[in-house]
């Protein structure tokens, strides 16, 4: 599939789209800037584009077959960008795969996400966003996968992962790689098990590909 990656020069979506790369699947990665590109292909892009998700980007979506929204405001930003970027973007993206035919969608989101008000003040815009980005997506007629890791860390890929359709009880002292949130982002992809699904993931002890089985 050529995978369009939504976010490609975050810190996941770099690692997207590397794992695309070494993966049976192409990645169309969208940037929001020209000097960005080189790094994209240096990285694995067998396409790059430029895009601003704060703008029009449907151009984006022309002969993908599946999208990784991976994009994210950031946290030097403030409610305004989480609005625009993780709430709206993601609803475009929604919105622009529908027109254009493409079905699967995989969704970068967020554990805290299923209940904002449970979480810190500084988190709570965030957090909504993001519930309600999910929601949103859900109500969509595409093919989504909604995956909700726990708190980043920079460690190497283990490829050992903990996985939950309920939700964690607590998180507490527990985080998971970001490459292997890439990981599993480009995995799920073509597992039909994970269709209309949304799952929270942490760093385990078990491979990546039993885990996915179970959901």
């Amino acid at each position: 599939m050529n995978v369009l990656v939504i976010g490609a020069n975050g810190q996941v979506g770099r690692n997207v789209v590397k794992e695309l790369a070494e993966s049976k699947h192409e990645a169309t990665a969208m940037v929001r800037k020209e000097e960005q590109i080189d790094k994209l292909k240096e990285l694995g892009a067998s396409k790059v584009v430029l895009a601003d998700l704060e703008k029009d980007f449907s151009d984006a979506f022309e002969g993908v077959d599946a999208v990784i929204f991976a994009a994210g405001s950031g946290p030097s930003t403030g409610a305004d960008k989480t609005l625009t970027i993780d709430l709206w973007g993601s609803v475009k993206a929604a919105q622009y795969a529908q027109d254009k035919g493409v079905k699967r969608f995989v969704q970068l989101g967020s554990m805290g996400s299923n209940d904002p008000d449970a979480g810190g003040e500084a988190m709570k815009p965030y957090l909504v966003a993001k519930r309600t980005a999910d929601e949103l997506l859900q109500a969509t007629n595409l093919d989504y996968t909604i995956v909700r890791p726990g708190a980043l860390s920079d460690e190497d890929k283990s490829e050992k992962i903990e996985v939950s359709l309920e939700g964690f009880s607590s998180m507490e002292g527990r985080s998971i790689p970001r490459a292997d949130v890439a990981h599993v982002l480009v995995d799920v992809l073509d597992r039909s098990n994970t269709y209309n699904k949304v799952f929270e993931v942490l760093q385990g002890d078990q491979p990546a590909s039993e885990q996915l089985k179970t959901l």
